[in-house]
């Protein structure tokens, strides 16, 4: 046998083989792949995926709409008519004169600045004391663990108007009536939060805890140095929930503040809603600069604030 006769069978084998490859590859004439698929892999029909964004866009305008509006509102000048029919979204000629008018009708960067500290300061009290509270609920052992799981579940179905009255008699009693010391303590450390944090803990493996305890670390070594770098998405979402919370609260400083020098922002703009109630483009400047801040706050933590709970997992 030849050299020549030798090479053609092997070369008709890879032929052969390149063929079959190509026809699974290459779909027949008339079968279609699936172009858009779910998580799962199957395939998602045309009028599905539709209606999907067409619910997405629907609970889009209804969340993202008003606040453009305020905001298309805040930037329209005086000769502009901001109640035309049928309304007119953008500005024709944009201005910032609104923004200057409210810094000058009332001292809104004051308020600003009270209403910062507030926030801040539930900020902290809220992760250091969540992240104690519950870490002591997901694992130390003790007696009347589960009690006191229980209370701060029954504390979140307490409504707020029920117990302010209480809270202005205690606040009256220590002395911190109009006080932003007054403002922040009712508030310091939530049920949500703490509830939040102890799931957090508990979705952490608890081998690694073991671990480090066999190497001779004690409860706040493992606390600090394992448990808390595991739960950062949480925390992220615990100090965005008391930034909002106190931020945006209204009830609680109007009760307990009476010198308008120590107002919050929220306070503010509500007399300045009382003085000009007919200017709309000067509330719709200072509900901006009221929401400006949350939404800075939310673009910096909003990678953590997507891990959440499940970032407890473990890495390899």
């Amino acid at each position: 046998m030849t050299v020549l006769e030798k090479v053609r069978p092997a070369a008709k084998a890879k032929a052969k083989a390149k063929a079959k490859a190509k026809a699974k590859v290459k779909p027949s004439a008339g079968a279609r792949e699936p172009r858009v698929t779910d998580e799962h892999g199957r395939r998602v029909r045309v009028w599905e995926l539709a209606l999907r964004y067409l619910l997405l866009l629907g609970v889009l305008a209804l969340t993202v709409g008003p606040f453009l509006w305020q905001l298309s509102t805040s930037l329209k000048g005086p000769t502009e008519d901001i109640f035309s029919s049928p309304p007119k979204f953008l500005p024709g000629d944009p201005t910032l004169h609104n923004y200057e008018r409210v810094a000058e009708t009332i001292p809104v960067w004051d308020y600003a600045l009270n209403s910062l500290k507030v926030a801040t300061a539930n900020v902290v009290t809220n992760c250091v004391g969540a992240a104690l509270a519950g870490y002591a609920l997901a694992r130390l052992r003790y007696r009347g663990r589960r009690a006191a799981t229980l209370a701060f579940i029954l504390a979140m179905l307490v409504p707020v108007e029920g117990i302010i009255i209480a809270q202005f008699t205690t606040m009256r009693e220590l002395g911190l009536n109009n006080t932003l010391i007054g403002v922040v303590l009712p508030g310091c450390i939530s049920a949500l939060n703490v509830l939040l944090m102890r799931n957090a803990f508990l979705n952490l493996p608890y081998e690694i805890e073991e671990a480090a305890y066999v190497d001779g670390a004690n409860v706040w070594q493992r606390f600090l140095r394992i448990a808390v770098p595991s739960v950062k998405g949480t925390l992220a979402v615990v100090a965005i929930f008391a930034f909002m919370g106190a931020w945006d609260d209204f009830l609680w400083p109007l009760i307990v503040l009476s010198d308008p020098s120590k107002f919050t922002l929220t306070i503010g703009l509500n007399y300045l809603h009382g003085t000009f109630a007919n200017d709309e483009r000067l509330v719709a400047a200072g509900t901006v600069i009221a929401v400006a801040p949350l939404i800075a706050l939310f673009a910096c933590l909003q990678r953590y604030f997507f891990r959440g709970v499940g970032e407890g997992a473990v890495k390899g």
